[in-house]
């Protein structure tokens, strides 16, 4: 069994329970990559890198999404 790996996602720590890369863990929740911004570790990232971003313990990600309004 692998360990968990902690993150901090939107300042609120989260348990990954396996090590993964950046675009299976957004997808996991249903996310539309098309429409996300993500910063890593301080960094925003582009969305071509995702898939070669691999979390790791401690990593900090600010995950933006659009809000519709009007």
């Amino acid at each position: 069994m692998a360990d968990t790996i902690n993150l901090i996602v939107n300042g609120k720590s989260r348990a990954v329970a396996e090590a993964t890369n950046l675009e299976a863990y957004l997808t996991s929740f249903g996310l539309n990559l098309q429409f996300v911004a993500v910063g890593y570790n301080g960094e925003v990232i582009k969305k071509e890198t995702f898939s070669q971003v691999v979390l790791r313990e401690g990593d900090n990600l600010e995950i933006v999404r659009p809000v519709g309004g009007g």
